[in-house]
């Protein structure tokens, strides 16, 4: 076999070798984009689920209330029951840096929520009201943010007929309105008035977002 010959053999072995190898690098990429993406979206959706169990719970303390001894030690277990912490922390591993910072201002606003219902405010409390609303605000966000991320369409307050997404406009304690007497725009036993919509924010007991 002549030089040429062999040298144009090897070269194309290469070649063929180099291009196998770039096909496999840039799969195993690919792979890895769509697992990521699918890790983003699963604790994405168990962050604010775990959230809105705790906001839960919170609100149904505040409301029912407890011994002054006993409201630290349930609103601590609001969080921990509904497992903030562990995917917080699941959260801080997958997420984008604007999903882990929106995610953050979140929880520390439910912490501000829980610190308030220890205290002892209930829900017709001025001191509830004004950790309330910033933490539904902050849950708003939360959810403007993984919906950019994962390219679907932006939402409005006005989508909805608001025109903010913190709830005061509704509520009856900040704002002087009709609504039912918790300000989430439900009637007695979380029913919602014909035509309107609950307050955002998994505020009705028994939701979550």
């Amino acid at each position: 076999m002549e030089w040429g010959t062999l040298a144009a053999t090897l070269g194309g072995g290469l070649i063929a070798i180099a291009g196998t190898v770039l096909a496999d690098r840039l799969r195993t990429r690919q792979e890895h984009r769509r697992g990521l993406r699918e890790r983003r979206r699963e604790v994405y959706a168990e962050f604010i689920a775990a959230a809105g169990a705790a906001h839960t719970e919170l609100r149904r303390l505040a409301q029912d209330g407890a011994g002054a001894a006993g409201l630290e030690a349930a609103s601590r277990a609001a969080l921990t029951d509904a497992r903030v912490y562990e995917v917080r922390e699941r959260l801080f591993l997958d997420a984008s840096a604007r999903i882990a910072g929106t995610g953050q201002t979140m929880f520390e606003r439910l912490r501000a929520l829980r610190r308030t219902v220890a205290a002892g405010a209930g829900v017709s409390a001025s001191a509830f009201h004004d950790v309330y609303h910033p933490y539904l605000d902050a849950v708003w966000a939360y959810r403007e943010a993984v919906r950019a991320e994962l390219e679907g369409p932006a939402l409005v307050p006005s989508d909805f007929g608001w025109s903010a997404w913190d709830g005061r406009e509704r509520c009856p304690h900040c704002a002087g309105g009709a609504d039912g007497a918790d300000g989430t725009g439900a009637l007695p036993g979380g029913r919602v008035p014909e035509g309107r919509v609950p307050l955002p924010g998994h505020a009705r007991r028994g939701d979550v977002p």
